[in-house]
């Protein structure tokens, strides 16, 4: 008997899978940022995409576009993390779930401001940092999360909480990272990179919730059977 009673927030059936996508986005993280570092300019992938202005995108699509891009702003992101996803885990009573919002999707995007002074690349020449972008790693990590859950909640086996995962994060980021294009706030590859960062991130951090929640449960289940004997 292990004493582990609450459901892990990285399901079994999903470790190898999602281990193996995020050894891979983390690799394109890094790749394009050393091929990006210092640049000022689109490269020849963002130049293959229509790279619109920031005021080449008209109403109502561009209502859309702040709007999307104010979930990644500060006050944006953090009413949708307490509001949508910790109160409901709360409702569920899974803390890992809590621990798991609030860690995966900070550490999500505080790795993309790291990245950013590694990288250096700038838009527009005014200094501002865009690679990799963060309000895309933010709405990534958070569907992510959220379809993490669902999977663990539902029971889906590895190919249908796969998909579910990975359609999640490629919806959400792909909304965003259109958002903050049109908008002009980033390259198409910086959007890449902020999806690839959240696909790296969440399932290591889900994976080392999972850990250090059953190895505080088998502590206080060997502190017990101490104590009764």
């Amino acid at each position: 008997m292990t004493g582990r009673s609450a459901p892990a927030v990285l399901p079994p059936s999903l470790r190898a899978w999602l281990g193996m996508i995020a050894a891979l986005a983390a690799l394109v993280v890094v790749v394009n940022g050393v091929f990006y570092a210092g640049h000022s300019q689109p490269g020849r992938v963002d130049r293959w995409i229509i790279q619109p202005t920031a005021d080449s995108v008209r109403p109502p699509w561009r209502h859309i576009a702040l709007a999307m891009d104010f979930l990644g702003e500060p006050a944006g992101a953090v009413t949708l993390v307490v509001v949508a996803a910790v109160a409901g885990c709360l409702l569920l009573r899974r803390l890992r779930a809590v621990v798991l919002v609030v860690a995966g999707v900070g550490i999500a995007v505080g790795a993309t401001t790291l990245i950013k002074h590694l990288v250096g690349r700038t838009i527009h020449g005014d200094g501002n940092l865009s690679y990799p972008s963060g309000h895309t790693a933010f709405a990534t990590a958070f569907a992510l999360v959220v379809a993490l859950l669902v999977t663990g909640r539902l029971g889906l086996g590895r190919t249908a909480g796969t998909l579910l995962v990975l359609a999640a994060g490629l919806v959400a980021g792909g909304a965003m990272g259109w958002a903050e294009v049109a908008l002009g706030a980033h390259y198409p590859t910086d959007v890449l990179g902020g999806w690839c960062t959240a696909l790296a991130v969440i399932p290591a951090t889900a994976r080392l919730v999972d850990r250090v929640a059953d190895r505080s449960v088998d502590r206080m289940a060997n502190v017990g059977r101490g104590e009764l004997r």
